[in-house]
């Protein structure tokens, strides 16, 4: 079966390999149908992205076809379009224990720390697919990255009376902003990227949109909330400077949830921190649940993505086609590659 490796950063290789002849009693074999490409993945290819070795097969944002099943297995049969979850955990550690499986201890996931779905067939666990009988190959594909988005929105624990500012337009800030909006809130968007600040105020009905590059950033912000400052600040950068510098962005008593991820150390001013009594929270992956309320809230209508995936490239154009989407982002918000 076809096979594309991350050897190295920057650099892929085609590769054959065996097709799976065996699967044990709770495993299922799917024919992977389409892959979103993510932060993750762009990151890897720089050779940025934290919890990563080469070589790699990246995907972990999967839209699959089931092709047979285990004996054992139940959750699904031969023919289901399903959405992977993508997330292997111990389930007997403490955060395992408590429910909080997407930060188990022992966490490995596919297309980071294991090999993912960039081939056309892959063996998994059946607990780990979602089904439906509604969305398209390419729907299912985004329920992962919706995922990060709805976690992070939970981990806020967001109020009526709070105003929301989302740092950063890519996908995970996207899928972030999709669920404010069920909250009713102010949301603030900003960006380096005006094509994206443009897609925001277009699609995602947002309160403002703000250009993170003018030197009187934070002025525009208090501007557009009447000189007041976001409750609620959500980096999805993976930025170190914004990252650092949203301290200031949040009011007096409000939250900052770090939902991007850097190589290196986050530091902030202290005695700044200490006055506004700040909470700083850090949001990974998503759950089972997650999973389980997307899908159902995308096959009623409530989610809607169509206008999300801006880049589409066949299997076999990945190769060439991949620095292209590292080099020149622009106008990219979601790419999906299809077999």
């Amino acid at each position: 079966m076809q096979t594309l490796i991350l050897q190295e950063p920057g650099s892929f290789i085609a590769d054959e390999q065996a097709i799976p002849d065996h699967l044990q009693p709770d495993e299922v074999l799917v024919s992977v149908k389409k892959i979103g490409i993510c932060g993750t993945d762009l990151h890897a290819f720089r050779g940025k992205q934290p919890f990563f070795s080469y070589p790699r097969i990246l995907g972990h944002e999967l839209g699959v076809e089931v092709v047979a099943c285990g004996e054992k297995v139940e959750k699904v049969i031969k023919g289901d379009a399903c959405a992977v979850e993508p997330y292997l955990y111990c389930g007997k550690c403490t955060a395992c224990t408590r429910g909080k499986t997407n930060c188990c201890e022992f966490l490995k996931v596919y297309g980071v720390h294991v090999d993912g779905g960039m081939k056309e067939l892959m063996v998994l666990p059946s607990q780990l697919l979602h089904s439906s009988s509604k969305l398209t190959f390419e729907q299912l594909a985004l329920v992962e990255t919706l995922g990060i988005g709805a976690h992070a929105v939970q981990r806020a624990d967001i109020l009526p009376k709070d105003i929301v500012l989302v740092l950063g337009a890519g996908p995970i800030g996207l899928s972030i902003i999709q669920f404010l909006q069920h909250l009713g809130v102010p949301i603030i968007v900003a960006d380096l990227d005006p094509e994206r600040l443009a897609f925001c105020q277009k699609y995602m009905q947002v309160s403002a949109a703000v250009n993170a590059s003018y030197e009187n950033f934070e002025d525009q912000i208090k501007d557009s909330l009447q000189g007041l400052l976001p409750t609620i600040v959500f980096d999805a950068t993976g930025n170190a400077s914004s990252m650092q510098k949203a301290i200031h962005l949040c009011s007096s008593g409000g939250k900052l949830i770090l939902v991007g991820l850097y190589q290196g150390d986050f530091t902030f001013h202290d005695p700044l921190f200490h006055k506004k009594e700040m909470s700083i929270l850090s949001s990974r992956n998503s759950t089972r649940a997650n999973f389980r309320d997307i899908i159902r809230d995308m096959e009623s209508g409530l989610i809607n993505t169509d206008t999300w995936i801006t880049h589409r490239l066949p299997f076999s154009q990945v190769a060439n086609t991949f620095p292209s989407l590292v080099e020149s982002r622009s106008g990219l918000v979601k790419a999906i590659i299809s077999l």
